[in-house]
C-alpha cells in the first residue's frame, strides 16, 4: 500500500509534546535498564535457570519488544515533530505492539499455572513443569500472539483510507480502522473478538488457577506456611493488576467512552503498554529474594572494585 500516515501525537496537547517526552523517555530508560538487567541475570546466573525465572525472562522479552516497537517513533514525534509513517511500517508496528501484548497475556497465564503447580503439587513440580514444557509454553504464547494479531494488518490492507492523520502516538488498531472510508465492520468485530478471547479467557484461566491455589492454601496447617504460599504469588498478582486494569479501562473507554476527551484515550492507550513493562522488573526485583540477592551481590562487587586501591604501596 503506497500510503503514508501521519501520527498526530496526543490530541489537544500538541504544544506540550516536548514536556511530555520527559516522562516517556524516563519510562523508556527504566524499561530498558530494568528488563535488560533481569534478562542478563537470568542468562548469566545458573541458579536462576528455574522454571519461574525462565517464564519471567520470556515476559521481559515481550515487554522489550512492545516498548521498542512503540517508543522510538513516539520520541521522534515529540522531539522532531516527525510523525510520518508508511502504511506498511504502520501495520508492522501494529503487529509487534499488539502481538507482544497478546504474548505477554499468555505468559501471565503460564506463570499462574506455574504458581498453581508449585503450591498444589510441590513434590511433582519438576516432573510436571519440565524445562521442555516451559519451552513449549513459550512457543505457544508466541504462536498465540502471531495467529491472533496477524489478521489485523491483513484486513486493513483491503481498506481504502480517506484520512491520513492518525490522532495517536502509535499505530493502534482501532485508531487506524477509524481512518478508513469503506466498510470496517469486520475489523471492529475481529478487534473485539481478540480482546474478549485474550483478556476474557486469559483472566478466566488465571482466576481459576488462583481459586485452586486459595483452596490449597486454606488447607495448610500453619499460619507461616499460609503466609509463605501467598507471598510467592504476590509478585504475580501485582503484575496482573498492572497489566489488565489499564488495558481493560483503555479498551472500555475507547469503545463506549464517547464523552471522554481524546487525549485521555491516547494517554490510557500508552499507559497500558508502558506501565506493566516498567513495573514488572521493579515488582519482581522487590518481591523475589533471589533477584534481590543477585542484584545486591553485583552492586557490592562493583563497589568493591571501585574502592579497591589501584596502586600497591611501593616495597622498600
Amino acid at each position: 500500500i503506497f500510503v503514508t500516515f501521519t501520527l498526530m501525537g496526543i490530541p489537544g496537547l500538541e504544544s506540550q509534546h516536548l514536556w511530555l517526552s520527559v516522562p516517556f523517555f524516563s519510562m523508556f530508560l527504566t524499561i530498558l535498564i530494568g528488563n535488560g538487567s533481569i534478562l542478563f541475570l537470568v542468562a548469566t546466573e545458573p541458579t536462576l535457570h528455574s522454571q519461574m525465572y525462565l517464564l519471567l525472562a520470556l515476559l521481559m522479552v515481550a515487554d522489550l519488544i512492545s516498548t521498542l516497537a512503540m517508543v522510538p517513533k513516539l520520541l521522534c514525534l515529540f522531539w522532531f515533530n516527525d510523525g510520518d509513517i508508511a502504511a506498511n511500517a504502520c501495520f508492522t508496528q501494529m503487529f509487534f505492539i499488539h502481538g507482544s501484548s497478546v504474548t505477554r497475556s499468555a505468559l501471565l497465564v503460564s506463570m499462574a499455572f506455574n504458581r498453581f503447580v508449585a503450591i498444589c503439587e510441590p513434590l511433582r513440580y519438576n516432573i510436571i513443569l519440565s524445562h521442555s514444557l516451559i519451552g513449549r509454553l513459550g512457543l505457544l504464547a508466541l504462536a498465540k500472539g502471531v495467529i491472533l494479531v496477524l489478521p489485523m494488518p491483513l484486513l486493513l490492507q483491503s481498506l481504502t483510507f480517506c484520512h491520513m492523520a492518525i490522532p495517536h502516538t502509535y499505530c493502534d488498531h482501532m485508531a487506524v480502522v477509524k481512518m478508513a472510508c469503506n466498510h470496517t465492520r469486520p475489523n471492529y468485530i475481529y478487534g473485539l473478538f481478540v480482546i474478549l478471547l485474550v483478556v476474557g479467557l486469559d483472566l478466566l484461566l488465571i482466576g481459576f488457577s488462583y481459586v485452586l491455589i486459595l483452596q490449597a492454601v486454606v488447607r495448610l496447617s500453619s499460619r507461616d506456611a499460609t503466609c509463605k504460599a501467598l507471598n510467592t504469588c504476590s509478585a504475580h498478582l501485582f503484575v496482573i493488576l498492572a497489566t489488565y486494569v489499564p488495558a481493560l479501562f483503555s479498551s472500555i473507554t475507547h469503545r463506549i467512552g464517547h464523552n471522554i476527551p481524546p487525549h485521555t484515550h491516547v494517554l490510557l492507550a500508552n499507559l497500558y503498554l508502558l506501565l506493566p513493562s516498567m513495573l514488572n522488573p521493579i515488582i519482581y526485583g522487590i518481591k523475589m529474594k533471589e533477584i534481590r540477592g543477585k542484584v545486591t551481590k553485583c552492586l557490592c562487587r562493583g563497589i568493591a572494585q571501585n574502592v579497591s586501591p589501584s596502586n600497591k604501596p611501593a616495597s622498600k
